[in-house]
C-alpha cells in the first residue's frame, strides 16, 4: 500500500523510490554516517529510538551493538524493505509519524538515543514545534538525540525546508535539550550544492518539558 503524502507530507516521493532510496542508504554505513558523534554514544546497551529509519542501516548497526532499538519508518515500502534487509538483527518496526508520534508516546517508554538521520528538514515551522516536544518526550534524563539537517538543493517530488542548525538549537532549549555537538559535512553521495549540519543535544535531567 502506497503510504498517502497527504496524511504524512514530510514522505512525499519516498514510496515511489523506495527501492532505489533503499539502495541508495545501505550503500554508506552507519560509522561512515556518523563518524563525528560516534564517540558520544553510550557504551552501555540502552534504549534506542531511530525515527525515520528508511531501510533500517542504522538501526541495524544499533541493534548489533546490543541496543534494544525500535525503528520507525512512516512509509509502508521502505519500512517492509528495510524488515527484509536486516531480517536477522533484532529491531522492533514501528509504523508512526513525526510530528506527533502518537504510538510511541502512547507506550511511554524513554529512550537513551534517538536518531533524526535526515528527517528533520520535512517538518514545517510548526510540525517542527510539535516534533521537538514529543522527540523530548521520548527522550530519558541524559538521553541524547542525534539529528541531521540536509542544506541544499531539494530533489523533485520531496517536501523539505531549508532547516538552520541555530534555530534548531533555540528550539531544543525550550523543550530541555541542551546542544553538545554542532558540525557540518560534505554530502557523501557527492551531490552538488548538498551539505549536512550534525547536532547532538541532551535531555536535561531535571526537565520537565513532558
Amino acid at each position: 500500500m502506497i503510504t498517502d503524502p497527504k496524511s504524512r507530507p514530510g514522505t512525499a516521493g519516498y514510496a515511489e523510490a523506495a527501492d532505489l532510496l533503499a539502495a541508495q542508504y545501505e550503500s554508506v554505513s552507519f560509522d561512515e554516517v556518523h563518524r563525528e558523534v560516534l564517540h558520544l554514544l553510550p557504551r552501555r546497551p540502552g534504549a534506542v529510538l531511530d525515527i525515520g529509519a528508511g531501510s533500517g542501516r542504522d538501526a541495524a548497526a544499533l541493534a548489533a551493538l546490543g541496543h534494544r532499538t525500535v525503528a520507525v519508518e512512516p512509509t509502508a515500502e521502505l519500512r517492509s524493505l528495510g524488515q527484509r534487509i536486516h531480517a536477522g538483527r533484532a529491531i522492533e518496526w514501528v509504523d508512526d509519524a513525526l510530528p506527533e508520534l502518537g504510538v510511541l508516546r502512547g507506550r511511554r517508554e524513554r529512550f537513551d538515543v534517538v536518531l533524526l538521520t535526515a528527517v528533520w528538514m520535512h517538518l514545517d515551522d510548526r510540525e517542527r514545534g510539535q516534533a521537538m516536544r514529543s522527540v523530548a518526550e521520548l527522550s530519558a534524563p541524559d538521553g541524547q538525540l542525534f539529528l541531521t539537517l540536509r542544506h541544499g538543493p531539494v530533489p523533485a517530488g520531496r517536501r523539505m525546508f531549508d532547516v538552520s542548525p541555530d534555530d534548531t538549537v533555540r528550539l531544543a532549549r525550550r523543550h530541555g535539550l541542551t546542544p553538545v555537538h554542532l558540525g557540518e559535512r560534505e554530502d557523501l553521495h557527492g551531490r552538488s550544492g548538498v551539505r549536512w549540519s550534525h547536532l547532538v543535544l541532551r535531555k536535561d535531567a531535571d526537565s520537565t518539558s513532558l
